[in-house]
């Protein structure tokens, strides 16, 4: 597939890197020479210096022979324009990042999918939707749903106390009786593991389950970790995520928004007038305990510094918080964090990926997400008739060993997924596979 990236920026370069390990032909175009330079040295792309909403410049990218283009420059406005050009040009398909929630109303994104722009995403509104997610699973360090809820991903590392630590895994028997939930994915000593047969749980594991609606409450009370209900939380930076959060939770949470800047910081009062706006550096102790780091159920850092994150959450970890979350948008971290006890990472990159990466598939998928702190994805099929998932068993399919079958959802029956089931045709199937075997996957469900 031919793809054109419009931004060398972190979402650009992380996109090129991806999507050119993937097979794909890249090309980049950003105005930043020292940009192109660098995504060049991280990835086999074809670059392009210009402005991405010039006719010469995106015709000098071969734009009409474009798959898919995909615009995430800085500026928003660069991207719908740089988008709607491209299309107009001749791209098959054209997406855009965007900043503004009110381009992704229903009438309004009519009017864009007429301009010739396929796909809006916003990037700082799904990792918001994600953190208020988790602040209802406060035991669960990410949490999915698929089939409109049918079947949910539930993220969890195991604690000393969890009853699954030594235990063999469940899923391989020739008699077991039907499953309510089972482990896709295991991520251990910073490796990913997809589970066969033998696979025992280890204190410590990141488990990655996947479970049928009825069985998530069983599945949390797994991780040897109780659920809290949050009652107290402190946002740390006056982000566009953290505005988001705090909008939706601040008629039913006592919410404490902190940030650095004066001038922010009057602005957000002036917009958020039921949370308790602090105008401090987040970095330092004193102040923060100051402001009662310590009585908080939850703490949430999303500034834009990475460091900055990390070390609060580190922080509010030792004061004793029991769910700390914090974006880590420096993909080399994300461990780090993860070892240091951080409960969740959230990180826009690998948001944004989930949601272009599907557009990229030669085969129809439903959903695909991009896992953090994992390296396998997770996808959504819906079994097309005659696929060669429909003529045998699960366990006889040569389905790659690194992909597995989490569930099935077949109208209003949801199936945890064994090697004995057969799987039929139109069935909702949900599969985790590492990325260099995704493209394999698909074929055996289309």
């Amino acid at each position: 597939m031919k793809i054109i990236i419009a931004g060398a920026g972190e979402m650009g370069s992380h996109l090129a890197k991806m999507l050119s390990g993937n097979g794909h032909d890249i090309t980049v175009i950003d105005s930043d020479q020292k940009l192109l330079a660098d995504v060049g040295n991280l990835a086999d792309v074809i670059t392009v210096e210009g402005d991405s909403t010039t006719f010469a410049v995106l015709r000098r990218a071969s734009v009409r022979k474009c798959d898919l283009f995909i615009a995430v420059n800085h500026e928003e406005n660069d991207n719908v324009v740089a988008a709607m050009l491209a299309k107009q040009l001749g791209a098959r398909k054209s997406i855009a990042r965007i900043d503004n929630n009110e381009y992704l109303e229903p009438n309004n994104k009519e009017m864009f999918i007429e301009m010739g722009i396929d796909y809006l995403f916003y990037p700082e509104k799904v990792a918001a939707s994600e953190v208020i997610n988790l602040l209802g699973h406060t035991s669960t360090t990410e949490y999915v749903d698929f089939s409109s809820g049918k079947l949910s991903l539930v993220v969890f590392r195991l604690e000393p106390a969890s009853p699954l630590v030594g235990q063999p895994l469940a899923g391989f028997g020739d008699g077991e009786a039907p499953l309510s939930y089972r482990t896709v994915a295991i991520s251990r000593d910073g490796r990913t593991i997809i589970p066969r047969r033998g696979e025992l749980f280890a204190e410590g594991d990141m488990i990655y389950v996947i479970a049928r609606q009825d069985a998530v409450r069983e599945v949390m009370d797994l991780s040897g970790r109780s659920n809290i209900r949050i009652k107290n939380l402190m946002i740390l930076g006056g982000s566009r995520i953290a505005i988001r959060i705090a909008t939706e939770l601040q008629d039913e949470l006592n919410i404490k928004l902190v940030d650095y800047n004066a001038d922010k910081a009057y602005r957000l009062a002036e917009m958020l007038d039921k949370t308790l706006i602090i105008n401090e550096d987040g970095r330092n102790t004193e102040a923060m305990l100051e402001e009662g780091l310590a009585n908080m159920d939850a703490f949430v850092a999303v500034t834009g510094r990475s460091e900055t994150n990390i070390l609060a959450a580190m922080l509010a970890k030792r004061m004793g918080v029991k769910k700390v979350i914090a974006e880590v948008e420096n993909l080399n971290y994300i461990n780090l964090a993860e070892s240091i006890g951080i409960d969740t990472i959230i990180n826009k990159k690998l948001i944004t990926a989930s949601n272009i990466f599907r557009f990229t598939m030669s085969t129809d998928v439903q959903a695909i997400k991009c896992l953090t702190g994992c390296d396998a994805e997770v996808l959504e099929f819906i079994v097309k008739p005659n696929a060669p998932a429909t003529k045998s068993r699960i366990r006889d399919l040569g389905m790659p060993d690194d992909a597995i079958i989490g569930g099935i959802v077949r109208g209003d029956k949801v199936f945890i997924a064994t090697d004995n089931m057969t799987i039929a045709p139109y069935d909702r199937v949900v599969v985790f596979s590492m990325p260099e075997s995704v493209a394999r996957v698909g074929l055996f469900f289309n």
